[in-house]
């Protein structure tokens, strides 16, 4: 059949009264908990896996779509009115739609993340309906030599590009690679780094793995750092109704659509990621501003907010290309949904198309019916997820740490797991620590044991002669392409560094000293919040001038 009958036929399962119930609870947990400080849209997915094992895979998945692109909204919420970003991707958000907050203009920051996030997302999610196909039918001819070229290029490009240093990636990799391989060889029946304990026979879950790094770790790094007391919000003083003005609208529909082209691609490769098509995006905005709008960059540009937002949502439905057609997550949000496929006995790849062909379309026609949800609930409801953001620090971070403990128990039903969980996350938080990336040791503790399988069959097949990995047109083609993805990658890494050098630091804790002067200058709650946009003004003049505290580099 061709792509729109199946989509239809993927649409016929998503729009029936249940799974519209279930994507509607995705997309509002996703939000909930991604508009909470200091929680990206990989911790997010991380914490919520548990709570999907009670279902079927179609509803498993569809609350998953939901999840993943409320996570990814939620986000944004968090940053213009706390300049918090929960992840790298956010902190161009949070360097305008920050400024925007404090003039008063925080309402059409969110209105335009929220369309943003919708034109970027529904462009995006129809780009992988019409390539997914076509790339899973080519991927179904790949012998095992591909895959392991392509597992090679996921290991390299994403060890050395994600974090700021190459050996700390690559540690990570191999960190990763060392989880992977715990257990009984299934070829020669040989325990290996079991130490003796029979529980890690079975090697580790890769659920256990996802939610000990990603929700306990990042739960332990994140309160240890943050100041206990109220979070300093900017309220939002109107109506959804009157969030854009006219001017909003003529100003914003270019980046959304330029943020689109540039994230989609970038999402798809595994040395890409939503931070750096969210740098890209500004840098591209700052650039083909017009001249009255360019001195508004680093104080407001509401174009700031525009781009880097559809960027971001349009990279999250660009990671879903290889992962659903290759089986090859590209970021660490990827390689948690791909153990979400493993825990219901499913592989991603081409042979998903064949195998379970209602099930992939059930979760891409969710995207576009996800894609709805989001803006139809954040615009009208956007003050019930604000009101979230004053949820006290330590009953956060103590719910979160008990959702862990809960999430790892669940898993397989033992105490040891919790033991299990409970050294990973001590193991993700003394990595933040020290700048290790966690995303390359996911995507090696997931694929480690896939590529030694795909190496194993090669070189049978091979009957031993390391050039057969060699000898098809594609794995030649591959490692070429990993040679230059590898050299554009470290490219526009520098010339993300080059931006990130010229714009002001963002406070990632508390906002530091920058707020206590705002505090000075805002109404008291009692007062006629009203007049905040006058109250903010003299601030507003002055942030050009870099915000003192700490910067997104000491804790991002």
């Amino acid at each position: 059949m061709d792509t729109l009958t199946l989509l239809l036929e993927g649409f016929a399962t998503a729009l029936q009264p249940i799974y519209l119930l279930y994507a509607l609870l995705g997309v509002m947990l996703g939000t909930a908990v991604g508009v909470l400080p200091g929680i990206g849209p990989a911790m997010t997915v991380a914490l919520l896996l548990p709570i999907t094992y009670a279902l079927e895979p179609t509803a498993a998945f569809i609350v998953f779509a939901g999840i993943y692109y409320g996570g990814m909204y939620g986000g944004s919420t968090t940053s213009i009115l706390l300049n918090t970003p929960g992840e790298s991707a956010s902190i161009v958000t949070a360097l305008e739609g920050n400024k925007m907050a404090r003039a008063g203009r925080g309402a059409a920051a969110l209105a335009t993340a929220a369309i943003g996030s919708f034109v970027a997302g529904t462009i995006a999610t129809v780009l992988l309906t019409l390539l997914a196909p076509t790339i899973a039918r080519l991927a179904v001819g790949l012998g095992p030599a591909d895959y392991f070229a392509l597992m090679v290029i996921a290991f390299l490009t994403v060890g050395a590009l994600l974090g700021d240093s190459l050996w700390r990636g690559m540690v990570s990799l191999s960190l990763g690679l060392f989880i992977g391989l715990i257990g009984v060889d299934t070829l020669t029946g040989q325990s290996r780094f079991t130490f003796g304990v029979p529980q890690l026979g079975d090697g580790i879950d890769v659920v256990i793995v996802a939610v000990g790094l990603f929700a306990l770790g990042e739960a332990l790094y994140v309160g240890s750092r943050l100041r206990n007391g109220e979070i300093p919000l900017i309220p939002i003083t109107r109506g959804w109704r009157t969030w854009m003005r006219r001017s909003d609208w003529a100003r914003s529909w270019r980046p959304w659509l330029r943020g689109t082209a540039i994230g989609f691609p970038i999402g798809t490769i595994p040395a890409g990621g939503a931070d750096v098509a969210t740098f890209l995006s500004y840098a591209s905005e700052r650039s083909l501003a017009k001249p009255e709008y360019k001195q508004q960059f680093g104080r407001g540009a509401i174009e700031g907010v525009a781009g880097p937002e559809a960027a971001n949502n349009a990279a999250a439905a660009g990671v879903l290309v290889p992962l659903l057609t290759l089986g090859i997550p590209t970021s660490a949000t990827a390689a948690i949904i791909i153990s979400a496929f493993q825990s219901y006995g499913l592989q991603p790849g081409p042979r998903l198309f064949d195998t379970q062909p209602a099930l992939v379309w059930a979760l891409i026609a969710s995207l576009y019916i996800g894609n709805i949800l989001l803006l139809v609930l954040n615009l009208p409801l956007v003050g019930m997820w604000v009101k979230l953001l004053q949820i006290p620090r330590p009953y956060l971070y103590a719910g979160i740490l008990a959702f862990a403990g809960l999430g790892a128990y669940a898993a397989n039903f033992t105490v040891f797991d919790i033991g299990v969980i409970l050294v990973l996350g001590v193991l993700g938080f003394f990595m933040r620590r020290q700048g290790f990336p966690i995303a390359p040791l996911v995507v090696g503790a997931i694929l480690g044991p896939m590529a030694e399988e795909q190496l194993r069959k090669a070189m049978q097949i091979g009957q031993g002669d390391p050039a057969y990995l060699v000898h098809s047109p594609f794995a030649i083609v591959a490692y070429g392409l990993m040679i230059l993805i590898v050299v554009l990658a470290l490219w526009l890494k520098r010339r993300r560094a080059r931006y990130e050098a010229q714009l002001p630091p963002v406070d990632t804790v508390a906002i530091a000293a920058l707020d206590e002067e705002i505090e000075s200058h805002q109404p008291h709650p009692q007062q006629d919040r009203g007049r905040l946009s006058t109250q903010i003004t003299p601030i507003q003049r002055r942030s050009a001038d870099p915000p003192e505290g700490p910067g997104m580099g000491s804790d991002g």
